[in-house]
């Protein structure tokens, strides 16, 4: 049972929303110990459950909200009205409570969703791992030695642990799609603009929010819900809606999105071959093999951009004054962005105009690229060493949080080390309803247990 039918289930009242709500509360208290998924938990959530349930056993109409009740997790680097937003790092260690909603959260709240608590995240959700010095590192529910990936990486684990049915994400260079990945879910970047976003981004031109769900057709009504403009956000796009018959035309593939020379791990280089396979089956289209589209020079320019807007919407003062307070990884490249020119900042941000175009140019109106999502079969959850933080070989991810592209990752088996597998589908820029109808395609062709082992659905399902 989806979103869709776990909130109608609400409003029939065949399953109460106070019921959701305590399940979820019982499995974090349960399960949370041995994942760190949720840093934060809301015990007011029970009695707004309550309130609910009560107005709709007097027949009142609750009007059109799609997610009725559903118990929501808060990824810890957005506002949730009466919470802390720590970033995960000590700097924020004595945050005071948001006094409003982001603007993802209160669109969620909108359509009927219930704040229980936030996720886990690395400091200022800077890693492709989820792991901090204040509140530790989350393992994934699929294999616990391994990271469930970052940065929305508490969300990730708890949504595929079963935790709760809704957990927010962001996504500035895959935040959203390696912990699809790393945790056998489906996680969309949507077109840059498409998700209004409020307060701005610490990442301005590269983060967006993004659906983190089970399944496509989740993740298809999360975006339904959070698309659209808001005041302040100059990038944002106007209204947009998705094309009903929205078909793919032709099937373009290749491992790496970046011609590095680091070869992919043998496993996941035989499941993207063997997904090729099934997609071309599915959807009765030629596929192409390409040459990795963008030079090493992207990953560079990425990582310029993303930790010079960090620095300074954090503040260059705080930072070199309390590096020793910060996570290695984050601490390194805090220290790589206070040397970073002025020029150097405005070059990066101008490749992103040509890496646009030549992806705009190689996909057409109707072509979708696939690749892994990951180059690399999981990280340790303690997260790996420090290395050098520009080369970003293990990722298919950042390119379209610069080219501003959709991209989606869809679950592609298991690795031989327990981690998911997954299948990164981008599609034209604007062509979010392409990008899922593939990965409808796709689901259909190869089903997936859609969460991890120990895994328990919830009322009403």
């Amino acid at each position: 049972m989806g979103l869709a039918e776990l909130a109608a289930a609400v409003r029939a009242r065949t399953v109460s929303a106070e019921e959701l709500v305590r399940t979820s509360l019982e499995r974090i208290e349960r399960r949370n110990p041995e994942l760190n998924a949720v840093v934060l938990v809301r015990e007011e959530a029970l009695a707004e459950a309550r309130e609910l349930d009560a107005r709709l056993a007097r027949g009142e109409d609750p009007g059109e909200r799609p997610l009725l009740g559903l118990p929501l997790l808060v990824k810890d680097n957005e506002d949730a009205a009466g919470l802390p937003t720590t970033f995960g790092s000590l700097l924020r260690a004595e945050a005071p409570p948001a006094e409003a909603d982001c603007e993802e959260v209160a669109r969620l709240k909108a359509a009927g969703a219930i704040v229980v608590g936030k996720t886990n995240t690395p400091e200022f959700a800077f890693e492709g791992f989820t792991a901090n010095r204040l509140f530790g590192a989350t393992r994934n529910p699929w294999a616990p030695a391994f990271s469930p990936g970052g940065s929305s990486g508490g969300s990730g684990a708890a949504l595929a642990a079963g935790l709760a049915p809704l957990a927010t994400g962001t996504d500035g260079g895959g935040s959203v799609r390696i912990p699809a990945s790393f945790c056998g879910l489906v996680g969309l970047k949507p077109t840059n603009g498409l998700i209004g976003q409020w307060p701005p981004p610490s990442w301005i031109e590269l983060s967006t929010k993004g659906p983190l769900a089970t399944s496509v057709a989740d993740a298809r009504l999360l975006l339904d819900v959070l698309r659209g403009p808001i005041a302040g956000a100059p990038s944002a796009l106007p209204a947009w809606e998705p094309r009903a018959d929205a078909r793919a035309g032709r099937i373009l593939a290749t491992p790496r999105l970046v011609a590095h020379d680091r070869p992919l791990a043998p496993p996941l280089l035989e499941r993207f071959e063997a997904a090729v396979r099934t997609l071309q089956e599915a959807t009765g289209l030629s596929v192409e093999e390409i040459d990795p589209p963008f030079p090493p020079e992207l990953d560079d320019e990425w990582f310029v951009m993303a930790a010079v807007d960090e620095l300074t919407w954090i503040g260059r003062e705080t930072v070199l004054a309390r590096l020793e307070d910060l996570t290695a990884y984050f601490r390194k490249g805090m220290e790589l962005a206070a040397g970073i020119s002025v020029d150097e900042y405005q070059r990066a941000r101008r490749a992103r105009f040509t890496y646009c175009r030549a992806l705009d140019e190689l996909l057409g109106e109707d072509g979708v690229l696939v690749c892994p999502t990951m180059c690399v079969e999981g990280f340790p959850a303690e997260g790996p060493e420090p290395g050098p933080l520009t080369e970003g070989a293990d990722y298919n991810t950042q390119p379209t949080n610069s080219t501003g592209h959709p991209s989606l990752s869809v679950p592609a088996g298991v690795a031989p080390n327990g981690v998911p597998v997954g299948l990164q589908i981008t599609g034209p820029r604007f062509r979010d309803d392409l990008v899922l109808a593939v990965g409808e395609a796709w689901e259909r062709a190869a089903p997936w247990p859609l969460a991890a082992p120990g895994y328990e659905p919830f009322p009403g399902t």
